[in-house]
């Protein structure tokens, strides 16, 4: 069943299930990034609210992920403007947007393999970590502090995502599920603002998909994270998201809600095919 929300554009509402959608936090202004001669995104605009659950759509080629790395810094566009928290973004480095509360997972799983769970999601701390490499290397006082500290909040990102059993077991031997499940674990270490989620559901099996969708939502129900993301699956688009935007071939031909989006003939046309009743 789809997440059905208020639809008007206050500064602030609150959805049908009790959720809080606060003013815009982030948005695109006349996005145009380029490859040599080919454009990959063509002056494309659209906004993340506060709190919200934004889905980011389109088939094979649509640009979706090149959008997703202009609004974590990996990619500048050569035309238009970022705005965050009410402030035009200047060109940052992807560790910089990251301290600004930006953390993200990616299409094809990024993890350190020979490190166990626990290391690696120890790594979505260190935007958090102050103390330098003398200081670490003796472990003593401020340094010694810190690292408890972060312990303890990624210890409590295990427990959340129902990780702990494997707390203590090198990546490479875990499957696919839960490997993506670790990813999302080290996103979710470093506290983030927004959270980019690139096809998390890729290459799940149905109960997997079940699982990773419940922690979608708990993590933006408990925690408030806003949440932006990619993917193909449309019966998860349209359950999880409040707003759909539809990428094609660098264009945007959709924004709207979930029911607004299904029954947009362009968007069929273009990409569902049929219209999800």
């Amino acid at each position: 069943m789809e997440r059905d929300s208020v639809k008007d554009q206050a500064d602030s509402y609150v959805t049908d299930d009790g959720r809080t959608i606060g003013p815009t936090v982030m948005e695109m202004k006349n996005i145009t990034l380029r490859f040599g001669g080919v454009e990959a995104i063509k002056d494309i605009s659209f906004d993340i609210r506060e709190g919200e659950i934004r889905a980011i759509i389109g088939p094979n080629g649509a640009g979706k992920s090149s959008m997703l790395n202009v609004i974590s810094g990996f990619y500048v566009p050569q035309e238009g403007e970022v705005w965050y928290k009410g402030a035009q973004r200047p060109p940052m480095k992807p560790y910089q947007v990251a301290q600004q509360g930006i953390a993200r997972t990616f299409q094809n799983i990024a993890l350190f393999e020979g490190m166990s769970v626990l290391d690696n999601v120890m790594t979505g701390r260190l935007t958090q970590m102050k103390s330098g490499l003398l200081a670490q290397s003796l472990w003593k006082g401020k340094a010694e502090r810190e690292e408890v500290e972060n312990r303890e909040i990624a210890e409590k990102v295990i427990d959340f995502l129902e990780i702990q059993a494997i707390r203590k077991t090198p990546v490479a031997r875990l499957p696919y599920g839960l490997k993506k499940r670790v990813e999302l674990a080290r996103a979710l270490a470093a506290e983030p603002t927004i959270l980019l989620l690139d096809e998390p559901m890729a290459g799940m099996n149905v109960e997997e998909k079940e699982d990773m969708s419940r922690f979608i939502l708990d993590v933006n129900d408990e925690f408030g994270t806003t949440i932006a993301l990619i993917e193909h699956d449309m019966g998860v688009v349209m359950d999880l998201s409040d707003r759909v935007v539809v990428m094609d071939y660098g264009r945007k031909i959709g924004d709207g809600s979930p029911h607004d989006v299904r029954n947009n003939q362009e968007v069929i046309d273009a990409y569902l095919g049929v219209a999800h009743d």
